[in-house]
């Protein structure tokens, strides 16, 4: 009886290792399943970043150089604004140069004038 008892055990013994076996190789597998979706999502939201972060770089590139290219034309427009200032005030210079010349002509004829009479 004692046999047929230790049988029983060692055969109940073995039944429930193979079964708990086969659990933890289900749970092992379910684990690695898992592992495995967390690394496609890490990489999917990595991609993601990955092309927010590009794009973020050209939207900023391309507003720098709009940028750069508003401060040439605005550089450019009073640059152009300056010059015109200059060619008017040389002009204005002109004109009056020419108006105290033609009065020291005037002053200088009516001497003359008088110097004669």
């Amino acid at each position: 009886m004692k046999k047929v008892i230790l049988t029983s055990l060692v055969v109940l013994a073995l039944i429930i290792s193979f079964v708990s076996c086969r659990d933890t190789a289900d749970k092992a597998e379910d684990a690695a399943e898992q592992a495995g979706e967390a690394v496609e999502t890490a990489a999917e939201d990595l991609k993601t970043a990955g092309e927010k972060a590009m794009n973020a770089t050209g939207e900023a590139l391309d507003n720098a150089a709009d940028a750069t290219s508003e401060a040439v034309d605005s550089f450019k427009q009073t640059g152009e604004e300056a010059m015109d200032e200059v060619k008017k005030a040389g002009q204005d210079v002109k004109e009056a140069a020419k108006d105290a010349a033609d009065k020291v002509t005037d002053k200088a004829k009516e001497a003359k004038d008088a110097v004669k009479n």
